[in-house]
């Protein structure tokens, strides 16, 4: 995949410390690099450019705390957001990744009078009846990366197309199995995780294209995004399936869990691994040939992205219906599409040509 002119920029600043690799594509905007906390108003309404307001209580909730992506996503990408625009950062949570976790964090939020409230759900309803009375209490809700029924947020901030998402994995695993195929499974986050659900069947999908005839998927699994789980779940997998050539993880916590297993088993290029990971947690694997190639997207972009959505929110500059504008900052300008999603850009690739070149 083709590095842009903005990953290019972008990864310069990421040498000053800030973790940037991806980018806007032209459906959801990013024409443009303009800084500061200016948003456009809605376009229906017609008014002036104008700033996002002072002061906004923005907090940041994913699946799990110390959670190396949310870690990146929420302290370095959601916190640059709100500091530029001169908001109040925080970030709170559950250890563990399960579907009720989240629940007194949301309440506790919105009795605190939080402005914003930016989550990524580890269930796409369960969650719903205590953001819902958040938003009665004047809450605005953005999901990011793990997305809620709609009727119960304001904006969902999609890190890439599912479709996109699920294509570029199944080409990975593809291109590294190669042309004789064989055997492969999915090592997962939770059972109910919103995104990975998507993925998943948007990847059997695509393996039921005529090029993909010769993989088949043989078992999915789940690590609960916890890495001792992931690394059993790997583990378990080529015991189970002893003539398995590749695993899929739609996870980083998962990826890097089964990078560590196989690159220190006989397994090692013997059976191939791709997913979604960080430059950071892959490198060592990418080095010594246990991964080929693996994607992601930006996870600092799309904190920055949904923290500066939900300032336009909250300052009334969108309302999150189709059509409406808004700037993020450094990103550029975006426009809520259909569902009142929000679009970062598409996947990208990560191999031996270009991980030294990322930091995040």
């Amino acid at each position: 995949m083709r590095l842009s002119l903005r990953f290019v920029a972008l990864t310069a600043v990421a040498a000053l410390g800030l973790a940037t690799a991806g980018c806007a594509d032209d459906s959801s905007g990013g024409s443009g690099a303009t800084t500061g906390a200016s948003a456009a108003a809605s376009s229906a309404g017609g008014a002036a450019a104008t700033t996002i307001k002072e002061g906004l209580k923005v907090a940041f909730l994913p699946k799990q705390v110390n959670n190396p992506y949310f870690d990146t996503s929420d302290n370095k990408g959601g916190k640059e957001a709100v500091e530029q625009f001169k908001g109040t950062y925080s970030e709170t949570g559950p250890s563990e990744a399960s579907p009720s976790a989240q629940v007194s964090y949301i309440n506790t939020l919105s009795q605190q009078g939080t402005n914003v409230i930016v989550v990524s759900a580890n269930d796409k309803n369960a969650i719903c009846g205590a953001l819902n009375e958040a938003r009665a209490a004047g809450a605005k809700i953005v999901t990011f990366d793990s997305d809620t029924d709609p009727s119960c947020r304001d904006l969902f901030i999609n890190q890439a197309t599912a479709d996109g998402i699920a294509k570029i994995q199944i080409k990975l695993i593809s291109d590294a199995v190669g042309p004789d195929g064989g055997e492969i499974a999915i090592l997962s986050a939770t059972a109910n995780a919103t995104n990975q659900n998507a993925w998943i069947e948007m990847m059997k999908t695509e393996l039921a294209k005529p090029e993909y005839a010769k993989l088949k998927l043989v078992d999915t699994v789940y690590g609960d995004d916890d890495d001792q789980k992931s690394f059993q779940e790997a583990q378990g997998l080529l015991a189970k399936h002893p003539d398995l050539k590749g695993i899929i993880s739609p996870t980083t916590v998962g990826i890097a869990a089964a990078g560590r297993y196989l690159s220190g088993s006989s397994y090692k290029g013997k059976v191939q691994l791709t997913g979604l990971g960080t430059p950071n947690q892959m490198r060592a694997y990418v080095k010594d040939g246990t991964v080929k190639a693996f994607a992601l997207w930006n996870p600092a972009d799309l904190g920055y992205l949904a923290a500066y959505a939900g300032g336009a929110l909250a300052s009334g500059l969108i309302s999150g219906k189709e059509g409406d504008k808004f700037t993020a900052g450094k990103l550029g300008d975006f426009t809520v599409g259909k569902d009142a999603t929000v679009l970062l850009g598409e996947p990208f690739t990560f191999n031996a040509d270009n991980i030294d070149q990322l930091n995040f």
